[in-house]
């Protein structure tokens, strides 16, 4: 029986090649906002409901509609304060359902990335062909609503099948965001061998754990990515690292956590000299251009050595 997938190889945090972001930064930072749709009566997947209760339920439903109708809107003033540029998780029906939340992101040149149609639509049992159409319709949808061609994923609701890293470098993508491995970016094994690297998103970070599984207050998240990002900087000094904030505007968008979060912005921005404040496509390109071959070259002696 196998026990692995064979996505990544096995690659200790010591003695990798040394990463120098641009500008001799030491970390990277990108902000992922997930601006998602949800659906009221979504079809049924037989694997997963999308719903807890039985629906249409009209109470989560609107729960998360504050985040396309108020809660985005703050946290994009917010991010705009700081410089911060969102990598955009989306739910490509964004597109149809809230052009003018896509308008705006895309003047500000923010980042889009596939999250799927709609986060209530999951992968699982999914054949080839269908998963396909996914990323097709994600790629020509986004593409004529902002001009951009997408270069990310992430899955829906973080489901998967075991044809999605391969279909993601047959389809020109840069970076996956569905593998948690590491807090550096790494390559993933494909088929076809085309470059594709695992991007660093995070669970323990993100707003939907915090306080939706910790049962986390402001403050506490506040200071929890505050550490995040002191390790990573100090770890940064013998080779570059990501951070990346998963957000999600009905969550972190709420009246009475914003302010921490301000704080937050506030504190990882104000380390000018050591941050690189960027979007996860333009940390996956420098990666791929700057970084990649090396870093496989590291692998291959890593795997050598092991055996």
């Amino acid at each position: 029986m196998k026990y692995d997938p064979g996505l990544y190889d096995y690659w200790p945090y010591q003695n990798r090649p040394k990463i120098v972001w641009p500008g001799a930064k030491k970390v990277a930072f990108w902000v992922a906002p997930n601006i998602e749709f949800y659906e009221l009566n979504p079809p049924a997947n037989p694997q997963r409901k999308s719903w807890p209760r039985p629906y249409p339920d009209i109470t989560p439903y609107s729960y998360r509609d504050h985040g396309n109708r108020v809660g985005h809107w703050r946290l994009m003033e917010m991010m705009d304060e700081f410089g911060v540029r969102g990598s955009i998780s989306l739910s490509v029906a964004m597109c149809q359902h809230h052009p003018e939340i896509i308008e705006a992101c895309a003047a500000r040149k923010w980042e889009f990335f596939s999250h799927g149609i709609y986060n209530t639509r999951y992968i699982y049992g999914m054949d080839r062909a269908q998963e396909q159409s996914i990323l097709t319709d994600s790629i020509k949808t986004v593409e004529k609503a902002t001009g951009q061609r997408i270069r990310g994923y992430l899955a829906p609701a973080l489901t998967h099948t075991e044809h999605t890293i391969d279909l993601l470098a047959e389809n020109d993508f840069w970076y996956s965001c569905d593998l948690f491995q590491d807090d550096q970016p790494q390559p993933l094994k494909t088929k076809n061998g085309k470059k594709l690297v695992s991007m660093p998103y995070s669970l323990e970070v993100n707003d939907h754990y915090a306080f939706n599984v910790y049962g986390q207050s402001a403050r506490q998240y506040a200071d929890l990515l505050k550490r995040q990002f002191d390790t990573l900087l100090e770890e940064g000094e013998t080779s570059g690292t990501v951070m990346c904030i998963p957000l999600h505007a009905y969550l972190i968008g709420r009246a009475h956590r914003m302010g921490p979060f301000r704080e937050v912005l506030d504190y990882i921005t104000g380390h000018k000299d050591d941050v690189w404040v960027t979007t996860a496509a333009e940390i996956a390109e420098f990666y791929l251009n700057t970084c990649y071959d090396d870093a496989l070259k590291s692998i291959e002696a890593a795997q050598k050595e092991a055996s």
